[in-house]
């Protein structure tokens, strides 16, 4: 049997294996839009954590962080900076909402600001904000697998099939079970990626290089000391500044703990407990990107010339005399790190866009039956919409990823005021979010513009912030009984 067919193989096992971790799940949970969104509040502490981490480390992990470390060296270390960093505030965050939703019956983070606030139009712009955040979010994941399925099969499955195919899959599980079939898949698949990361992380450099060390000594004798100094180089080669370099980890940062995907999870915990000691646990799933980066560096003198630099993990697969089997199995742990992310996203952004933002904009109430239906037809939609951005568009997943985050880090400040200042208004709020989301989609559009080269999130941040103070300060106190029950301090 030819090598490519025994991997295709491999990979299709390993879908199917996807599919039904996925699907099964959910036949367990209520049919209600509580058990769609938030599986009953049920999840114990083993799928919370791989759901926080499988669903935030996905294909820009597993191909763009061996992709920057590659072209850009030591900049790629901004991933493992921000992931460390960005859990803190929901250790915070998490338990309150958590309370509160199981108090209220919150499951999504719009529903907790726009009751704070008393404004449907919060969740309305909350809505709208997330959902055009997720969708480069998904395509990112959408290129990977297109990406590792185009190298694999050496060209005979074009990137716009395999993405399609790997997605399909993804759409079966997430339409039909919801989020407690994202959790139990992303168990699978978190567990697959973070045992081949290192298997594979730890190989490369012995078999080309005789081991880690040994090619980081190679690199700098080779001249390529540059690459190894942080902050690394931008993407035209030139050295990248610390300005930039700093700014793009704080703006992650920043944005991380209140991604709606990744902030929804705090409403599907059984327990204060759980959600903390997940959240605790959490930043061990970062050190998984530590081969995952190791595997970029040593392609840099063996691998020359990769264009686009995203793709060189299934590049060295497939240069490398490695059984087919084997390859197989390095291929399927790419494709889980993409839809371990994917899933969630999906998921997330069609409950968000029905719940927070069709639901709250129509004037008549919307039945439980209803609801769940049409965030079963957005999640195809959404599913749609991405895939045509992942087989039209030629840009970085890195990049993608950066211009999502600047977006969502302006839902932070809001969150913030939520839980601990009082004198936050809903004017405030509104007057923060929509001009932090004006300015950071400005200087995205017109980067030259910029008075410092920062992350355009940060421009976006200040503005918010100001905005958020001052207007609050000018407009009347919101309603007292209403702010009070979120400065309620969770149990320990």
């Amino acid at each position: 049997m030819e090598t490519g067919t025994i991997i295709l193989i491999v990979v299709g096992v390993y879908l199917l294996i996807s599919l039904a971790t996925g699907i099964i799940p959910g036949l367990r949970i209520s049919k209600s839009v509580d058990g769609y969104v938030a599986g009953d509040r049920s999840m114990n502490v083993m799928l919370l954590y791989f759901v926080m981490g499988a669903s935030i480390f996905s294909a820009f992990a597993f191909l763009g962080g061996p992709g920057w470390a590659y072209s850009r060296g030591a900049a790629a270390f901004y991933i493992i900076g921000f992931g460390v960093t960005g859990i803190i505030p929901l250790y915070f965050f998490g338990p309150r909402a958590w309370r509160l939703g199981k108090k209220y019956g919150y499951v999504t983070q719009a529903e907790l600001l726009s009751d704070r606030f008393d404004s449907r139009m919060m969740s309305v712009l909350l809505a709208i904000l997330s959902v055009v955040v997720f969708i480069p979010y998904l395509t990112i994941q959408m290129k990977g697998a297109g990406f590792v399925l185009n190298v694999i099969s050496e060209g005979r499955i074009p990137e716009w099939a395999g993405a399609g195919f790997t997605y399909l899959i993804v759409l079966i599980y997430v339409y039909f079970s919801g989020v407690m079939g994202v959790g139990w898949s992303n168990a699978f698949q978190g567990l697959f990626m973070m045992v081949l990361a290192w298997v594979l992380g730890l190989y490369l450099p012995y078999v080309l290089y005789g081991g880690v060390g040994p090619m980081f000594e190679a690199l700098l004798e080779a001249g390529k000391g540059a690459m190894l100094a942080a902050p690394g180089l931008a993407g035209d080669g030139s050295p990248w500044h610390w300005g930039a370099f700093s700014s793009a980890v704080l703006v992650s940062a920043i944005g991380f703990s209140v991604w709606p995907h990744f902030f929804m999870r705090s409403f599907a915990a059984k327990s204060e407990r759980s959600l903390r000691l997940s959240i605790v646990l959490y930043p061990t799933f970062q050190i998984f990107l530590i081969p995952i980066l190791i595997i970029g560096f040593s392609a840099i003198l063996i691998f020359p010339g990769v264009t686009p630099a995203d793709s060189i993990l299934p590049h060295i697969l497939m240069q490398l005399e490695l059984p087919a089997i084997v390859i197989g199995l390095f291929c399927a742990g790419t494709l889980a790190a993409s839809m371990s992310s994917g899933d969630a996203i999906l998921h997330s952004a069609a409950s968000v866009g029905v719940r927070d933002g069709i639901s709250k904009a129509t004037a008549r109430p919307i039945s439980d039956t209803t609801e769940r239906l049409l965030i079963r037809v957005l999640v195809i939609v959404i599913g749609l919409i991405s895939y045509y951005f992942a087989v039209a568009s030629d840009v970085s997943l890195v990049a993608l990823l950066l211009a999502s985050y600047g977006g969502v880090a302006q839902i932070f400040p809001v969150v913030f005021a939520m839980f601990y200042w009082k004198r936050a208004t809903k004017a405030g709020a509104l007057s923060g979010l929509f001009g932090g989301m004006l300015v950071n989609v400005f200087y995205l559009l017109n980067p030259a513009l910029k008075p410092w080269d920062l992350h355009e999130g940060v421009y976006g941040l200040a503005v918010n912030i100001l905005l958020l103070i001052i207007v609050s300060r000018l407009t009347r106190p919101d309603d007292p009984k209403r702010v009070q029950k979120f400065m309620e301090k969770p149990l320990v």
